[in-house]
């Protein structure tokens, strides 16, 4: 398991995206050399957590749960023959490309040790916005991606520490219960009967997530069913 890249973006104006000032850091590209990545701070204040690393919409992007954001190469090579066109290393915004890691597959709350110092801990997968499919330029691009359910993991930085392509990462600590980057997903998406489950990965969950399933809970029970008896 490895780092194929690190990926970093810089500002760029389009006229599609979301941000109020019409700047986009999605469009990344792998760096030579060490990168230092640190604790950003709280969301909508903190960018992301790589240095030169450009976060242009501070109410949904960046912050200390979303600091870094890592996809499979295996997974765009999946998408490469989906699109039947090219998708290089950070074409999906993603901070890191990895080798040989089922990223979707990770439990929130795993840690993963890169290079000598860094830790990162999943946090949740990515919900894709219209920035994102603007910027691959297909049609229906956001329902095609949440419903293949394959996002790609949010990482908070544990230990701050460089990184580089070609690092090994090591997953140092996977937690006992079962929720998973796609699960977790799928719960805060097109499944809201996940929600209760999630509560298992406890406070290593998005905190958004977390408020989400537990406002899910006091509704409607972890059956699934509400006070009259409706169900979600």
């Amino acid at each position: 398991m490895k780092v194929l890249t690190v990926n970093v973006g810089r500002p760029k104006s389009v006229e599609y995206t979301e941000s109020p000032s019409g700047m986009t850091g999605i469009d990344k590209q792998p760096v030579d050399g060490a990168v230092r990545v640190t604790d950003p701070g709280p969301k909508g204040k903190g960018g992301g957590g790589l240095d030169g690393d450009a976060v242009c919409h501070l109410r949904h992007h960046g912050g200390t749960d979303q600091a870094v954001y890592a996809f499979a190469r295996e997974d765009l090579d999946h998408w490469e023959r989906e699109l039947g066109r090219p998708v290089a290393n950070g074409s999906f915004g993603e901070n890191l490309t990895t080798s040989g890691l089922d990223v979707s597959g990770a439990k929130i709350g795993e840690r993963w040790r890169i290079g000598q110092e860094l830790v990162l801990e999943v946090t949740s997968g990515r919900v894709p916005c219209r920035t994102f499919g603007s910027w691959l330029g297909e049609r229906g691009w956001v329902k095609r991606f949440t419903l293949h359910a394959v996002p790609g993991a949010y990482l908070r930085v544990v230990v701050p520490g460089e990184i580089r392509g070609g690092d090994a990462i090591e997953v140092v600590h996977r937690p006992d219960h079962e929720v998973t980057v796609a699960l977790s997903f799928r719960a805060g998406t097109t499944e809201r009967a996940l929600l209760p489950q999630v509560l298992a990965a406890g406070d290593a969950l998005h905190p958004e997530l977390l408020e989400k399933a537990r406002a899910y809970v006091a509704k409607f029970g972890a059956s699934g069913k509400s006070v009259q008896g409706k169900s979600a």
